[in-house]
């Protein structure tokens, strides 16, 4: 069965998002969920291993991550998207994972065509183990400003 929104895929503007709030780091760090990352926001697997990565090698795992968000979207949105929008779905569900995805008021809120309540509803997810993060609170501004232009 196929999907609304099945030709899509991460732009360079949706990229370049994530990489301005993941930032690049070319070693490995635990990130403020406690997971161990690396290059623009990519959580390490147990089977991986890293030494110094190279921001074009960081770009190449933060594409294939996004793809990831991507298949995540076409799965649980069944509402079309604009470019914009699936872009800002792909950051918030890189940043969350799939699961949380599936499980929000958000995906509710825009399989039901409600987006003008997606900016609000983004600004929820700003916590990470019970702490309101400062840059939380700006990606998500920024993805609310992104999902409402046209």
């Amino acid at each position: 069965m196929s999907g609304p929104n099945d030709g899509m895929k991460p732009s360079d503007v949706g990229i370049a998002l994530i990489k301005r709030f993941e930032g690049f780091c070319a070693k490995v760090y635990t990130c403020p969920a406690g997971k161990p990352t690396i290059g623009y926001g990519h959580v390490v697997k147990p089977d991986e291993r890293f030494g110094t990565l190279t921001e074009a090698q960081a770009t190449d795992l933060l594409r294939a991550d996004a793809d990831i968000a991507a298949h995540s979207i076409k799965r649980f949105i069944s509402t079309r998207l604009s470019q914009n929008q699936f872009d800002v779905l792909v950051s918030f569900t890189f940043n969350l994972g799939g699961g949380a995805l599936e499980t929000s008021t958000l995906r509710g809120l825009i399989n039901a065509g409600r987006f003008d309540s997606v900016p609000r509803e983004l600004n929820r997810w700003v916590f990470s183990k019970g702490q309101r993060l400062p840059g939380l609170i700006a990606r998500r501004a920024a993805e609310g400003q992104l999902f409402c232009a046209l």
